[in-house]
């Protein structure tokens, strides 16, 4: 039998073979009237979704915007530059509140920021499989823990071990005269308030940050190990620099959220301005006030009129620093996430 009988059976049987591929594989629906009006509906659903979310953050603003404009119109800029207030006078300035949150968030990002790093690094480039997963755990863990639970601790565990170890120690020592560690060594300090915040934002900036690190693809560590590199110096020449951007905006993520803290915050930071002309300290010893401690502590006590209109104020503000910072953290993640991933 000649080699061409089989080919020659085969391309016989080849319009059968494709008839009988035509019926198993089915073609694309044929469209409906019914189907595109469901298709309608529910792009309109989803859409509407999507602008309750924004018709809801404008409607926050707007609330918060007129509500607070008594005291805009009053003192102008004075109210966030000025130092005093007093409810009983009238007088109302936010600046200490402003600085308290703004110092208190720092501090916070001095602690929280070394440790995420680290601790993202060990997860995504070097941390073996079986103590990777119970750390990234722990690590989420510690996102769900409520606020006040943290405050409880801050005030039966924090604040005696800040007094007793570190507070009286360096006010005693000659580094005590310095204004950094100078005032009181009582315990509610801004110092108790910064590592409290640390603590509560370090899950946030060690998750996204990991994510970002584990998101670089491999052809980029295996060319710089290719090149003779060693693990530290490829991650800390190439995985680094490239994921630096998305850090960052994990960074100013755990900024956020600092920003916005308030019961943990309130329960350790002494809720009392600093006793100096513009109701500034630097001092880490020193209680102080941020915005949201200061919103819980006064509006309860607060009366009718220009005084909520002042607390109202606090909250606008902080509502647009918040709004602000995510964008900017999310925009950077973003970019980021793109770069990665070789969008354009």
């Amino acid at each position: 039998m000649s080699e061409q009988a089989p080919q020659r059976e085969i391309t016989n049987m080849t319009p059968y073979l494709s008839a009988a591929i035509e019926d198993e594989v089915p073609g694309p629906p044929l469209s409906s009237s019914s189907g595109s009006i469901g298709d309608k509906i529910y792009g309109a659903i989803t859409f509407l979704a999507s602008l309750t979310i924004f018709v809801i953050i404008i409607w926050i603003a707007s609330s918060l915007g007129w509500q607070s404009l008594p005291v805009f119109k009053q003192f102008g800029f004075s109210y966030i530059t000025g130092s005093v207030w007093d409810d009983g006078q009238k007088q109302f300035g936010i600046l200490p509140y402003i600085f308290g949150t703004l110092y208190s968030s720092f501090i916070a990002l001095l602690i929280a920021v070394p440790i995420s790093l680290g601790t993202a690094i060990f997860l995504s480039e070097m941390a073996p499989p079986w103590i990777r997963t119970p750390v990234t755990f722990l690590v989420e863990l510690l996102a769900a823990i409520p606020s006040v639970v943290y405050g409880l601790w801050g005030i039966f565990v924090l604040l005696p071990f800040l007094r007793q170890y570190v507070m009286e120690p360096i006010g005693a020592s000659p580094l005590g005269k310095f204004p950094l560690f100078s005032g009181f060594t009582a315990g509610p300090s801004m110092l108790a308030a910064g590592v409290i915040l640390a603590i509560m934002i370090l899950p946030f900036i060690t998750a996204v940050s990991r994510d970002i690190l584990r998101a670089i693809p491999r052809a980029q560590r295996e060319a710089s190990y290719g090149l003779g590199s060693t693990k530290w110096e490829a991650i800390s020449q190439v995985v680094l620099p490239f994921a630096r951007s998305g850090i960052i905006g994990a960074v100013i993520l755990g900024l956020g959220r600092a920003f916005g803290e308030t019961m943990a915050v309130t329960m350790v930071i002494g809720n009392q301005s600093p006793q100096t002309p513009s109701g500034v300290s630097f001092s880490l010893f020193e209680p102080g006030y941020t915005m949201s401690s200061a919103l819980a502590n006064k509006f309860t006590e607060a009366s009718a009129g220009l005084n909520t209109a002042a607390l109202v104020g606090i909250g606008f503000i902080l509502f647009f620093v918040a709004i602000i910072v995510n964008i900017l953290a999310r925009t950077l993640v973003y970019y980021t996430a793109r770069d990665v991933q070789g969008g354009k």
